[in-house]
């Protein structure tokens, strides 16, 4: 009896596990729905999906041509290896930045279900070939193979090689994506993600600035290509560059280096894919650390002492916390700093670095204060609850003011002292950092002013990719780019000054003075005028928040 009750049992729990061919079905239908149902949500959203496919399309198809009217040309193959190149470093470490935004690259979300990893694996491939990021991969793996084939042999071997150099790809980056899955669906992954994200910017700005110092101008015999060879004769060695490049080693009569090549890329193919699978498997049958954790107890918040009392001092300690701890909040802080770091970095590398773009650090982390309450969502409700006076207002919106204040004139400070040490204008140092201060007063005067009068919906998937819900674009205008022209327009009379001193060798050191004074008022007087309009405003502030 015991042992009929066990073969039950078995065939009970073998009938609960799908069939693998249904699995993979069933997978493959899944990213598509996720597809539709993603551009269903809206028809802007439906637009510009639209839209941006069709012209990563265009854009990959005009670099693909441009590399095929290369062949024959010294060096056409070595820049080929280099675009391959460029792909495999993105497809490894673009899912390390926006993991977040991919539902389908989140292999958390099945594991739940009874799946076996063979079947899941195998679904999980054929539903990452669809989309668009493969299809201009392809297009641009397949210009990369045209720029150096010669031949029916260089054919064979490219009709191998690139789709063989796309699945690659493809399967590097759901590799990486699901050995790091328990990372990057964090709070830490997604801090990273927002560190990596900027420093992946800038070192595309380092190299576009390192190819035009290699490079300069094209010569009277047209492109030169010859400073790619050092780099290309070892990176298409390197799988899967390789089978991009095996066309070319074939054309040129070396067929048992282009099977190397090949043969190579299908090693770490089949490594990779081995990775993935025991990236699932272990997703699939281990516990979130999260959920094992034994219920804590919480200690009393108390406050920092160094800030002021009452309201306006809780109201500096909870939006330094939301700008350490929400991500999109991070996301903001760090891609100001990071913006003005760049545009200071590329002014050096290129000779052009003055002292006064230090100014843009004042206007970007000034504007720190758009969409205070958009940025809440749906918490915004128990700030509501709260202001019953004009009093309450003021201090609500004075105290987001200083804590903004607390890191940007640091921030702004030691970059003005670094930029005044590469230049060497330490004279320009005093007005500059005044004229800084002064937007940074009027950025917190229209910042606050929009945040009450035109607040828009954030998302509610804590992407720290996305800024705004679907049908928010004119909100998300007027906020970014009005309040960099109020701003700029509100600064006139401290920039107005700086001008004439420069251009009639009048004293400039007074903007430092001019521009602490005059960014000051202009703040308190914003501030005043949004908190009047926030007691009434606050039933359709809460209605956006919340909207979604």
């Amino acid at each position: 009896m015991s042992s009929t009750r066990a073969d039950t049992g078995v065939r009970t729990a073998r009938a609960t596990v799908p069939d693998g061919r249904v699995v993979v079905r069933t997978l493959v239908s899944l990213k598509l729905r996720l597809l539709r149902n993603g551009l269903r949500r809206s028809r802007g959203r439906a637009v510009l999906y639209v839209v941006g496919t069709v012209a990563g399309l265009l854009f990959a198809s005009l670099i693909a041509f441009l590399l095929a009217l290369l062949n024959g040309h010294a060096g056409a193959g070595d820049a080929g290896v280099m675009l391959v190149g460029a792909l495999t470093i993105s497809w490894a470490a673009l899912p390390l930045f926006l993991f977040a935004s991919d539902e389908s690259a989140d292999p958390t979300r099945l594991t739940m279900l009874p799946l076996r990893p063979g079947p899941l694996l195998r679904g999980s491939a054929l539903a990452a070939l669809l989309g668009p990021g493969p299809l201009v991969a392809l297009v641009l793996v397949t210009g990369a193979a045209l720029s150096g084939a010669d031949g029916a042999a260089s054919a064979t071997a490219a009709v191998v090689g690139v789709p063989l150099t796309v699945l690659t790809l493809v399967t590097l980056s759901r590799a990486v994506a699901a050995g790091n899955a328990r990372l990057l669906s964090s709070r830490r992954g997604k801090d990273f993600a927002i560190f990596g994200g900027l420093l992946f910017a800038l070192l595309i700005q380092v190299a576009n600035v390192g190819s035009q110092s290699v490079f300069g101008k094209p010569g009277k015999d047209g492109l030169d290509l010859s400073p790619l060879a050092p780099i290309a004769s070892v990176l298409r060695w390197v799988p899967p560059v390789g089978a991009a490049d095996a066309g070319r080693t074939a054309g040129e009569g070396r067929y048992g280096l282009a099977l190397l090549q090949l043969a190579s890329t299908a090693v770490v193919l089949a490594l990779l894919l081995r990775w993935w699978r025991a990236s699932l498997q272990q997703l699939m049958v281990t516990a979130d650390a999260s959920t094992l954790e034994v219920a804590r107890g919480v200690q009393a918040s108390r406050g920092w002492g160094f800030l002021p009392a009452g309201r306006t001092g809780a109201v500096m300690q909870r939006h330094l916390r939301y700008a350490w701890r929400e991500p999109r909040a991070k996301a903001a802080v760090f891609t100001s700093i990071g913006m003005t770091v760049v545009i200071c970095v590329l002014s050096v590398v290129q000779g052009w670095s003055t002292v006064y773009l230090v100014a843009a650090t004042g206007m970007f982390l000034g504007l720190q204060m758009l969409n205070l309450f958009g940025m809440d969502g749906s918490a915004f409700w128990m700030v509501a609850a709260t202001l019953l006076t004009p009093a309450d207002a003021r201090e609500e919106l004075r105290g987001r003011a200083f804590a903004i204040l607390s890191y940007a004139v640091p921030v702004t400070l030691v970059l003005a002292l670094l930029l005044a040490a590469v230049t060497g204008d330490w004279a320009g140092l005093a007005p500059a950092f005044g004229l800084a201060l002064g937007l940074l007063g009027c950025g917190i005067a229209i910042g606050a002013v929009l945040s009450v009068l035109a607040p828009y919906t954030m998302p509610s998937d804590n992407n720290p990719m996305r800024n705004a819900a679907p049908g928010q674009g004119g909100l998300v205008m007027l906020n970014s780019f009005g309040s960099m022209f109020g701003a700029a327009l509100l600064s006139l009379p401290v920039s107005g000054y700086l001008g004439w001193a420069l251009l009639s060798d009048g004293p400039a050191w007074p903007v430092l003075a001019l521009g602490l004074l005059y960014g000051a008022l202009v703040a308190f007087l914003g501030i005043r005028l949004a908190a009047g309009r926030l007691l009434e405003r606050a039933p359709e502030i809460l209605a956006k928040a919340v909207e979604r």
